[in-house]
């Protein structure tokens, strides 16, 4: 069934593939044949090198059950439903509402329905982006921007390679940045505002350990129930509004 969400954006053939690359289309992902070298998939390999497009090596099987023509030719490409922004592009927003920044940094979310609702959290918590890395992690899909609700058409996403070197380098725009973790403390007992940045996990490892390392802040979200973890976006969609919270009391001062 998630395959079929996502068919209307996949590019296969081998021509079309290149010519996709060559026209500046941005490619999430691109499936290739498990072993095959020949000459075009080594051109096209050499093009998702230069655009740093991660490549899955499949079997023909799989190749076969994504193809909507039956004529993928040993590779199939996977579009961006929207068109990625640029972390400046972000920053941006928040100085043109003459706002402190405030922006969510997704650690390798792979789930396409929990990147759709925490884009959609992001836009009604009034932040201005959310930044997701380009390994590892799921892209702008149509099912991303379906389950965002519209939230694409307003809110910018930013694809980085190195979300830590992208933290370090917001650091020097003098932004904080608090990540979600249980060993955390309490998240009413941080001061969230201000320039803030949210890091939320992956699903099931949480923040990873370098990036964990470059936040400021570690936030818990208490919990009284009788497991142990939220889903990333609920997790995400709680700390956001605690830190809206935060920035309005702030800004009634």
């Amino acid at each position: 069934m998630a395959d079929e969400r996502v068919k209307e954006f996949l590019i296969e053939g081998r021509n079309a593939v290149i010519e996709a690359f060559r026209a500046g289309k941005t490619i999430d992902r691109l499936y290739i044949l498990d072993g095959c070298k020949d000459g075009p998939v080594l051109t096209i390999k050499r093009e998702a090198s230069r655009h740093d497009t991660q490549i899955k090596y499949v079997a023909k099987e799989r190749l076969d059950q994504l193809s909507e023509t039956g004529k993928h030719q040993g590779v199939i490409a996977q579009a961006a439903a929207y068109e990625y922004a640029e972390v400046e592009d972000i920053l941006q927003k928040a100085r043109e509402k003459g706002e402190a920044p405030f922006v969510f940094l997704l650690d390798n979310i792979e789930d396409p329905h929990n990147l759709g609702a925490i884009i959609r959290t992001a836009n009604l918590a009034g932040a201005h982006g959310v930044i997701i890395p380009k390994n590892r992690a799921v892209g702008l899909t149509a099912t991303v921007a379906r389950t965002s609700a519209g939230a694409l058409n307003y809110t910018p996403v930013a694809k980085v390679t190195n979300l830590a070197k992208t933290i370090e380098d917001l650091k020097k725009e003098g932004m904080w940045f608090v990540c979600a973790d249980m060993g955390g403390t309490t998240m009413y007992d941080l001061n969230l505002t201000g320039s803030i940045g949210l890091v939320i996990g992956n699903e099931g490892e949480g923040v990873g350990r370098l990036v964990k390392e470059k936040c400021d802040m570690v936030a818990s979200i208490p919990m009284k129930g009788d497991i142990d973890s939220l889903n990333a976006s609920v997790a995400a969609g709680v700390l956001a509004y605690e830190i809206v919270r935060q920035r309005m009391q702030a800004a009634m001062r």
